[in-house]
């Protein structure tokens, strides 16, 4: 019986392979911004590296693979549709001009690298599930995590269509989404993301023993609420997009609920 520990190594050197092997393409291409692409397919080789090295019970562990690789391929395809012809994304622009000549070497580390490391933590809870020693059978627990991951998944890529629909549209271009999903927050593609790890927790959770991979959608929560996620977007948005000061006033961050009266 392969433990743990093992699989976890060994699925930590396998993201820094594949995030090295992407690092060249993004300098021939001057586009750190691909790492976003291969963040969900970290995600989904994690969790078939687990499947074939793992010895928990084979439902629970095609259940998780299944659930991860739905996820992380939609996750690449929307990024890599919505990226297409747009060029680097203004995150990694900034990086760039701050570390100048530096930076080839600089994304290496802060951002192939750095990626990496929280895929691999985030994946504990894709990970522990497979490995458990039982239940040997399905639970009302992982009943209860699909239907939240089911849920947070539908929701994110709902907001996601949602979102692209209304940029496709040039009579939109520089307004503020305020329909749809995005009447209820202002980013509930991210909302719906967080289900989704906690509904994988929930599957994690049918072996008590794994109650200490909370550590893996905490750190989501936490990327997508005060790093990565809403915290970054909301940075200089209200600079190019006229309204999106009202837009804050009367509709939550995060949280989908009731949008405050305007005026």
């Amino acid at each position: 019986m392969t433990e743990l520990p093992a699989i976890a190594g060994w699925n930590l050197v396998s993201v820094i392979l594949l995030m090295l092997c992407v690092w060249p393409f993004s300098l021939v291409r001057r586009d750190a911004s691909i790492v976003d692409i291969f963040w969900g397919l970290g995600f989904v080789l994690v969790a078939w590296l687990t499947f074939l090295h793992a010895d928990g019970y084979l439902g629970r562990r095609l259940l998780v693979a299944l659930l991860t690789t739905v996820w992380g391929f939609r996750l690449a395809l929307h990024i890599a549709w919505r990226s297409r012809g747009e060029g680097e994304d203004r995150r990694y622009r900034k990086w760039r001009a701050a570390h100048g000549k530096n930076f080839w070497w600089v994304s290496l580390f802060t951002v192939f690298g750095l990626q990496a490391v929280l895929l691999w933590l985030v994946s504990l809870v894709v990970q522990a599930p497979q490995a458990a020693a039982g239940p040997a059978h399905l639970t009302w627990l992982d009943g209860l995590g699909v239907l939240v991951w089911a849920f947070g998944a539908g929701f994110e890529a709902l907001a996601d269509w949602q979102l692209a629909g209304f940029k496709a549209d040039p009579a939109n271009r520089g307004a503020v989404m305020r329909s749809g999903l995005w009447a209820w927050s202002r980013h509930p593609n991210y909302f719906g993301e967080m289900l989704v790890w906690w509904g994988l927790y929930l599957v994690a959770l049918t072996s008590l023993r794994n109650a200490w991979t909370i550590i893996s959608p905490l750190t989501m929560t936490f990327l997508l609420l005060k790093v990565s996620g809403v915290a970054l977007m909301e940075r200089d948005i209200g600079d190019t997009r006229p309204g999106y000061a009202e837009y804050v006033r009367v509709t939550n961050a995060f949280w989908p609920w009731f949008p405050k009266r305007e005026g």
